[in-house]
């Protein structure tokens, strides 16, 4: 009975250890930038984040909804912080259905600020119908919805292929090295010059894919700049209390110890 417990612990280990050595071997290392609204004290770049609503709008958008997000959030403190004038006429590019009107119908308007972005189509099934059975994924909390987070998607962006030798993909299948299984159903996005920003920034593909990234990260965590203010308040807080707590402390344990 020992040795029979003794051998299944053994091909136990060996089986978590291949395993591991095999997942280790297969990983490969993400693409990373230098993103402003990482560590203790990070915030959004405010270009970037416009910068990323344009490439949401003129690349993604035809395929992937950002269904929690209302046009006015396009205006809000620690957002891409556009001023109300501007979000009024993004949103009025857009139509929404509402309704029913007067005569039990629904009709389609100008969208408004207290609308939420709108979607690119009207149920998933159309969706899958449109792009070879695939559903694109809704891209509000997708950075946080990913292992990776912000680095994973921006390596999938950048990290089209053409697929090694032997390898055969089928009709609308294409190679991404950061792809789980190498093999994606969208095609390649970024090329040079997709877009043209309107600050003058160079469109390529790098930068739109810091920029969207840095979008997607905002949409996913729009109140990250004032939890990090509100934490920085806290521990100043804290570091006060302690010095008032130790002087205090001391103070009364030197009365203590003179009485004694």
């Amino acid at each position: 009975m020992k040795n029979t417990i003794k051998l299944f612990f053994i091909v136990f280990l060996s089986l978590v250890f291949l395993t591991k050595a095999y997942s280790a071997g297969e990983k490969t290392e993400l693409l990373t930038t230098d993103w402003s609204f990482k560590g203790f004290f990070g915030k959004f770049d405010r270009g970037s984040l416009q910068r990323g609503y344009q490439v949401y709008t003129e690349v993604c958008a035809s395929c992937h909804s950002m269904k929690y997000l209302s046009y006015r959030n396009l205006a809000e403190e620690g957002g891409p912080e556009f001023t109300e004038e501007q979000a009024k006429l993004i949103a009025s590019n857009f139509e929404v259905q509402d309704g029913p009107n007067s005569d039990g119908e629904m009709f389609t308007r100008p969208a408004k600020l207290s609308d939420k972005f709108a979607q690119p189509y009207s149920n998933v099934e159309e969706a899958k119908i449109s792009n070879g059975g695939a559903y694109p994924p809704d891209m509000s909390v997708l950075v946080k919805a990913r292992s990776g987070g912000a680095d994973y998607i921006y390596s999938l962006l950048l990290g089209y292929e053409d697929p090694p030798e032997g390898m055969i993909l089928d009709d609308g299948v294409y190679y991404n090295k950061y792809m789980y299984g190498n093999k994606i159903k969208m095609p390649k996005q970024l090329y040079d010059d997709l877009v043209t920003y309107n600050d003058g920034t160079p469109a390529t593909p790098e930068q739109m894919a810091k920029d969207v990234v840095t979008f997607m990260a905002w949409s996913a965590e729009p109140h990250l700049e004032a939890r990090h203010k509100i934490g920085f308040r806290a521990l100043v807080y804290l570091f006060i209390l302690t010095i008032l707590v130790y002087f205090s402390m001391k103070k009364i344990w030197s009365r203590i110890e003179s009485e004694v």
